[in-house]
């Protein structure tokens, strides 16, 4: 409990915009489904013939994963909270429209005929009797639908739209830190309850207030969205660089930003935990952010669909570089020092118990072993994909995971070996043994910033800034930054100036 005080306070500020960053979301996502759902929920109650097949199509896109929508999204829209909206509009139709027409075609017959009878038209008979009486129908749906919504905000920070989902999938990356993921997710949870009685308060004044009380919800909550636009001025920002999950890309992301506002009067905006490498390249390509830290070897074998041609870091880097520009018209700046290659590691003591020296030595207890992959690992021709191939192996026992859940998983004896990166901070921390790549399988993956052209023809100046940092950072600094981050809850803009500083790249 004291940890959790103390992550709380140090964490204060955050807290507050993520909560923040939450409701806006969630509220501008029930606004217009609202706006959707009522009035084709009224429609429908005039023509029953489509009425089931559109009620059914709603609910088909519940069913829908949510991390499905936002990848298909991304392409359209790129990341933020544009593609977030659109998707959690989506997940919060179906409860409104079904009991706006549930609620209509269940007002009393000999009403509607009363109401005809004293000579009202149908609009009338709608805004007077029918839309009064089923109000509290109506409401109770909203109520549904804002639940739902709430809960399924967490998952739009995968594609940095922000809320309190940041915390939860930072405190995932971090070993699965139970503290920063209880202060994403109870207040999550106390958001929803709280809005549900609010809701509910609407829905019971509704019983008499009738329609007057929708609008007067729907005011109120227009106003919170509104809020920060009538209060803030927007601030111009001339470069949005993105960062994959993880506190190695979040330090490096830091690191461009520090060296490109300490040269140049850019505006730099940094978009970090932006989920795996498919999410993040798809927003660079749709141009929602600029810049990324990028791999020598995935650029080749993810984005290229290429196998490398060497296991010389430069021949690599040439390669990748050449493809990307030729294929994507991006460019590839230069590389960093450390290889952050992909391995397969293991506890000391597993490998003593089974003679594990090579990733080959495998083969002999590959009905004994349980693995502990990501699913993009296990994917890939460079991950397990390819240890099929060139080890000849059939691992029985697979388990995927988030990447920050694997060491805690092996330290804690739920699998035998997992996959990692030889710059990850847990490696020191948990004392690892990397297995040999006796056959070479992983290439050289050097990380370097990867941008579009036309980003570089726009700012030229910051290619030769940004080329500050090639051929630096060791493995062991790269590893004992992550460290600092990871374990020692260093925030990465000051493990990131600490380093430029000591190297004597910024004063």
């Amino acid at each position: 409990m004291n940890e959790f005080i103390s992550v709380f306070q140090q964490r204060q500020d955050i807290l507050l915009e993520t909560i923040w960053e939450h409701l806006q979301i969630s509220l501008m996502s029930l606004i217009i489904a609202i706006f959707i759902a009522v009035p084709l929920g009224l429609l429908l109650t005039t023509h029953n013939r489509i009425a089931e097949p559109i009620i059914g199509i709603s609910a088909i896109m519940q069913t829908i994963p949510s991390l499905a929508v936002l990848a298909f999204l991304i392409p359209f829209f790129g990341i933020g909270t544009t593609p977030a909206i659109i998707a959690l509009t989506a997940y919060g139709l179906l409860p409104i429209l079904r009991n706006t027409y549930t609620g209509i075609k269940e007002v009393n017959p000999a009403l509607k005929e009363a109401a005809t009878g004293m000579g009202m038209n149908s609009f009338k008979r709608l805004t007077k009797v029918e839309l009064p009486i089923a109000m509290p129908v109506i409401m109770a749906g909203i109520r549904t639908s804002m639940v739902l919504i709430v809960g399924t905000t967490t998952i739009a920070a995968l594609i940095g739209a922000g809320g309190l989902g940041e915390l939860i999938l930072l405190g995932l990356d971090r070993g699965a830190d139970i503290n920063l993921i209880l202060l994403g997710a109870i207040p999550a949870a106390l958001l929803a309850i709280i809005l549900d009685i609010i809701l509910r308060g609407f829905e019971r004044i509704s019983k008499k207030a009738g329609f007057k009380s929708f609008i007067a919800m729907l005011i109120i909550a227009v106003l919170v969205v509104a809020s920060p636009f009538m209060i803030n001025s927007s601030k111009n920002t001339d470069l949005v660089i993105g960062a994959k999950l993880g506190s190695e890309p979040t330090v490096l992301i830091n690191m461009y930003k520090l060296l490109i506002e300490e040269e140049t009067d850019l505006d730099v905006e940094l978009r970090p935990s932006l989920g795996k490498t498919a999410f993040v390249f798809s927003a660079l390509q749709q141009g929602s952010i600029d810049i990324y830290p990028e791999f020598t070897g995935t650029a080749i074998v993810t984005h290229l669909d290429q196998a490398t041609e060497s296991n010389d870091s430069q021949v690599v880097y040439q390669q990748a570089e050449q493809g990307m520009n030729a294929q994507y018209n991006m460019a590839f700046l230069q590389p960093m020092q450390f290889n952050n290659t992909y391995t397969v590691s293991t506890t000391q003591s597993f490998a003593e118990q089974y003679n594990l020296e090579t990733i080959g030595d495998l083969k002999g207890i590959e009905d004994r072993v349980t693995a502990g992959f990501t699913l993009e690992f296990k994917d890939r021709y460079d991950g397990y994909v390819g240890m099929q191939d060139v080890y000849d192996l059939n691992l029985d026992t697979i388990r995927t995971m988030e990447p920050g859940l694997r060491q805690d998983a092996l330290s804690n004896g739920e699998v035998d070996i997992i996959d990692a990166y030889a710059t990850d901070s847990y490696m020191i921390e948990l004392d690892l043994v990397t297995l040999k790549d006796a056959e070479n399988l992983f290439p050289p993956y050097q990380g370097a910033p990867l941008l579009r052209n036309d980003t570089l023809d726009k700012y030229p100046e910051i290619e030769a800034i940004l080329n500050k940092l090639g051929g630096k950072i060791t493995d062991e600094e790269m590893r004992e930054m992550n460290y600092q981050v990871d374990y020692e809850d260093r925030e990465p803009r000051e493990v990131a100036r600490e380093f430029l500083t000591e190297q004597g790249i910024i004063e």
